[in-house]
């Protein structure tokens, strides 16, 4: 099995833990995330309290250079990405897991 966590394991973990289905975890668990994709794509900000924050970031227009001829200058143009910020309760945890 990969380190990666699927969409589909946490669908799983959240089937164990609850009455609901799977495919009615499925479709909550897809509404979710369109909401956050839809809310970082109109530059809103996605706080999940003593988790983390999810938010757009904007990087600038740049000029950089062509590994294989150094000599050529590029133009590397605005783009966009999200950048996470851990919250205060994860960062604890992890911190703590670090120490075992």
């Amino acid at each position: 099995m990969s380190n990666n966590l699927t969409k589909k394991e946490i669908v799983e973990s959240v089937y164990k833990n609850t009455q609901m289905s799977r495919a009615d975890i499925s479709s909550v668990l897809d509404i979710v995330l369109d909401v956050m994709a839809k809310a970082i794509i109109d530059g809103r900000n996605i706080e999940l309290r003593n988790f983390g924050v999810f938010e757009q970031q904007i990087r600038k227009s740049r000029v950089g250079r062509n590994p294989n001829r150094p000599s050529d200058t590029v133009v590397i143009p605005e783009r966009r990405g999200v950048k996470f910020r851990v919250g205060k309760n994860l960062f604890q945890a992890l911190q703590i897991s670090n120490k075992n």
